[in-house]
């Protein structure tokens, strides 16, 4: 179909011969990459015989075992023996006997950083077979390809859907001709043929349809942050098409950076109980935030700032060559050299840590290189969840590098995994309602019932309606002690069973369904009774020593001034509500005179 003669070179050219993304032949890239960690003790590549010549002079050309190209006999597309017969053939000529990847060698990738190893890992950490799927773009239809149906938390195929019918699925998950199978799975090859006597259903779709429908075979699957599509199954305009959008897709990710931001945190009700099975009230104010943005890199770099005063430290950057860099140290070493770091870097600490969370949890994902910087304009140790905006911002911008989803990385799941990156890995003591307010946004009420956390993992986090909030104030110590020192021994008081923190900590969660009640209402006059009796609780458990002067000194000029108040946070700040604002400043400004 080639009106134009630019590609008369290529008749007769195997598909997977083709140029591919960068100019490479598709298959250059596929054996590259399956060669170049000998991860694989025989590589194998099955062909028909009218093909066969082209791949002997390839093979021979490019260092593969001419031996190894296995040829099925036929010579014409009606004699074809389907690829699940070839693919049996292979086995079966050469007595494999272990466990095999299989991969479509006329496969366009858009990803030529591409990391063979993360899938053989992800592999050998799942009891079955694989199948690696990637999430289709706008535009592509899903009747022309393999859908999955996957369980989210265990990552199992529950349904494979071959080229379905519209409307049939609402999945957007697409297998492509990327597999590995057990070496018990190998036997079912047979049996499949069998059962399939016509060449057109003896394609691998079908077969793995059969294997998770019916013989519910336990197959998991593993996605990709990277577009694929089968040269084998498109014309020349399709060819030609693909190759520029992937062409293009690769060099515009290269420079356009992906930006998140997260907001800082004011706990309007209920803190610090979020960390002893309470609840709270809190939200996410516009005010301040943290930002981080991540630039996919052409080089593997991996680049520290020098050691500077803490507080010079607001804007930084860290490059790393897929975050491999940090998984190569054992984590002692990591603990030791990085966290000992942190003292004087600051916030890169928590984008460190964050990737390396981020890579044991989607290794799987794939391999790109990327550049990371923050900023952020939270005060520090003033108790407004920094930290955790910091952790939160770089999940983001990470979840939409690796195009990771809500439904593989749920909101709730979510929250925990970055309090997590702070507890595990840089010994951070904090509960979960930072993360829960910073992952949802705008105003949330948290149930974090003991109950609750053993069934599920995680608490119950209901969005509010933001335009139920009467005015509130904030304000902050210019000169704060660390807010991590403020929570003292209640914890291990608590862990110990001391009846008045105990009885305390259900007294918080009361008063914050009391809040939600009160917000819900608009008895602004209950609200602001409401947080006195919150502070007063905490003084009470904490004691005046735990608050500090800074914090008792904010706190009484409020309630001089006629204002409810409470600590939204750790230490360091005070939020307030004035159901007279206009007595506020006057009286304000009679002190002040």
């Amino acid at each position: 179909n080639d009106g134009t003669g630019l590609y008369s070179h290529l008749t007769g050219v195997p598909k997977a011969l083709l140029p591919g993304v960068g100019g490479k032949k598709i298959l250059d890239f596929w054996w590259e990459t399956v060669n170049t960690r000998q991860l694989f003790s025989e590589v194998y590549l099955v062909t028909n015989a009218d093909k066969y010549k082209h791949y002997e002079r390839w093979a021979t050309a490019n260092d593969f075992p001419v031996e190894n190209v296995v040829n099925d006999g036929s010579t014409t597309l009606e004699g074809r023996l389907g690829a699940v017969a070839d693919l049996e053939l292979a086995i079966r000529s050469r007595r494999l006997r272990d466990d095999i990847m299989v991969i479509a060698g006329d496969m366009l990738c858009a990803d030529q950083n591409f990391d063979i190893a993360q899938v053989l890992r992800f592999f050998r950490s799942k009891p079955g077979d694989l199948a690696i799927y990637y999430e289709m773009e706008e535009g592509e239809s899903s009747t022309s390809r393999g859908i999955v149906e996957v369980c989210p938390e265990s990552h199992r195929i529950m349904h494979f859907l071959e080229k379905p019918a519209a409307g049939v699925t609402g999945s957007r998950l697409a297998s492509v001709v990327f597999y590995c199978l057990r070496s018990q799975t190998l036997p079912c090859l047979a049996r499949f043929l069998a059962l399939r006597p016509r060449v057109e259903d003896r394609t691998l779709g079908r077969l793995w349809e059969w294997l998770v429908n019916e013989e519910k075979l336990p197959v998991y699957g593993m996605k990709l942050p990277t577009g694929f599509q089968l040269i084998g199954q498109v014309g020349l305009s399709d060819y030609t098409k693909w190759l520029a959008h992937y062409s293009t897709k690769q060099q515009e990710s290269l420079g356009k950076p992906i930006r998140s931001r997260s907001y800082a945190r004011v706990g309007l009700m209920g803190n610090p109980s979020d960390g002893f099975h309470g609840k709270t009230i809190a939200l996410s104010i516009a005010n301040f935030w943290a930002e981080v943005s991540l630039t996919e890199s052409s080089t593997l770099v991996s680049r520290t700032l020098p050691a500077f005063p803490l507080k010079a430290v607001q804007n930084a950057i860290i490059t790393h060559p897929s975050t491999d860099e940090l998984t190569g140290v054992n984590e002692t070493e990591f603990h030791q050299e990085h966290v000992c770091l942190c003292r004087y870097l600051g916030g890169l600490r928590l984008l460190q840590a964050t990737c390396k969370k981020f890579y044991q949890f989607c290794s799987k994902q794939g391999k790109q290189n990327f550049t990371l910087k923050y900023d952020t304009n939270i005060p520090r140790q003033v108790g407004l969840a920094g930290s955790s905006a910091i952790v939160s911002a770089t999940l983001k911008c990470l979840m939409k590098f690796f195009n990771i989803t809500d439904s593989d990385l749920p909101k709730p799941v979510r929250a925990n995994f970055i309090l997590n990156v702070e507890s595990e890995e840089l010994f951070i003591t904090a509960g979960l309602q930072d993360r829960v307010v910073q992952v949802y946004e705008g105003l949330v009420y948290m149930d974090f019932s003991k109950a609750l956390m053993d069934d599920k993992g995680y608490g119950e986090y209901i969005p509010m309606d933001m335009s139920c909030l009467p005015p509130l104030w904030l304000a902050y110590l210019g000169d704060p002690s660390d807010s991590g020192r403020i929570h003292s021994d209640v914890r291990q008081r608590w862990l110990n069973g001391d009846p008045d923190v105990v009885e305390a900590m259900k007294s918080f969660a009361e008063l914050t369904d009391g809040a939600r009640d009160a917000l819900q209402s608009r008895d602004w006059a209950r609200l602001a009774e409401l947080m006195d009796r919150n502070f007063d609780l905490r003084r009470s458990v904490y004691g005046d020593e735990c608050l500090g002067q800074g914090n008792l000194k904010m706190v009484q000029l409020a309630k001089q001034f006629g204002s409810a108040v409470k600590l939204p946070g750790s230490g360091g700040a005070v939020l307030g509500l004035c159901l007279d604002s206009h007595k506020l400043v006057r009286d304000y400004m009679l002190g002040w005179k």
